[in-house]
């Protein structure tokens, strides 16, 4: 399951603390990761995996970058050949030391990988890169190097996501700093107009939280307030209805929401208020809805009982009538 140095030369040692669990995990939470890794979490491995892993860890020594200079070029590259190592589970040396958050040895690694793009975006059997660990695990820092050593954002993970729409879900504002900060603009463009596979972009997935600096930072960038979610056409704002989130509201539509957008079933944001508790919300929403958008459209069955003869089974009128083999008279 995990890496084994083998015969390579390697030359920077990782220091380790008397008691490994107990420095590896330092109290940190990394249940974003188990929930989407089951066998990342460090409590849900057996006790004899983890020693293992902390023992090759501790043993790990990478060749200096200036001594391998000279044999990268040479047939496989042998002076790091450590980049083609992965765990059963896609897992480079890359991704394990940011799973378990050893920064030095993540920076070491990025620096010495230099900027070969294929080992920095290398993704896993999740499809997660390193930068989707660095941001699931809240590493700011270790992102922010990927990204200047050439990451691609872009990159979606076994659920459509990118790097940018886990940090819109968590909730971190600084994330999202880094990673709007370090990539050209036409790919940022690119990351708020695109869905995960649940239909989401990072203005849902913000709205749907309720991270107000989060959803004011994705306007600022160039989100479309108005977009629709693939499956239902709820836009951010039938989402703060939903939500009955009033602060979230006011925010979209100080952005320019269209309160005339309607859902593919083809209710607007003030249809959504009815049955609901929130009176301010209606009538913020209610000044700026046309007329024909405010009275809930008829339903269905209301539409065919109003089409359905006016006679009953029972009233059904008969010019014809046997019993019996006998014409009897109506």
């Amino acid at each position: 399951m995990f890496f084994s140095p083998g015969s390579l030369d390697y030359s920077m040692d990782i220091t380790m603390d008397n008691h490994p669990r107990d420095a590896l995990k330092k109290d940190r939470q990394l249940s974003l990761v188990q929930d989407d890794r089951h066998d990342s979490g460090l409590d849900s491995m057996k006790e004899e995996e983890y020693e293992k892993l902390v023992n090759e860890l501790r043993d790990i020594r990478i060749e200096p970058a200036e001594a391998s200079a000279g044999l990268q070029s040479g047939p496989g590259q042998g002076a790091q050949a450590w980049k083609l190592q992965v765990t059963e589970d896609g897992d480079t040396f890359l991704h394990l030391a940011i799973i378990h958050e050893e920064k030095a040895l993540s920076l070491e690694i990025i620096r010495q990988a230099g900027r070969d793009k294929a080992f920095l975006n290398t993704q896993n059997n999740l499809n997660q890169t390193p930068l989707h660990l660095a941001v699931i695990t809240d590493q700011p820092e270790i992102a922010e190097t990927l990204l200047k050593a050439g990451c691609d954002a872009e990159i979606r993970d076994f659920r459509g996501n990118t790097p940018l729409h886990i940090v819109c879900e968590q909730g971190s504002l600084r994330g999202v700093g880094v990673l709007t900060q370090y990539c050209q603009k036409q790919q940022i463009d690119s990351i708020l107009q695109s869905s995960n596979y649940n239909g989401h972009t990072c203005l849902h997935l913000a709205a749907i939280q309720g991270y107000l600096a989060i959803v004011e930072r994705l306007l600022s960038l160039g989100a479309d307030v108005n977009a629709q979610e693939p499956c239902n056409g709820r836009t951010a704002l039938h989402l703060a209805v939903d939500l009955q989130n009033q602060e979230l509201v006011s925010l979209l539509l100080k952005h320019g929401a269209d309160v005339n957008k309607v859902t593919y079933q083809g209710y607007s944001p003030y249809q959504l208020t009815w049955g609901r508790n929130n009176s301010f919300i209606q009538e913020q929403l209610r000044q700026f809805t046309t007329l024909d958008l405010q009275m809930l459209p008829e339903s269905e069955d209301e539409e065919s009982c109003e089409s359905e003869s006016e006679f009953t089974e029972d009233e059904l009128l008969y010019d014809d009538c046997i019993i019996g083999g006998r014409h009897v008279p109506c």
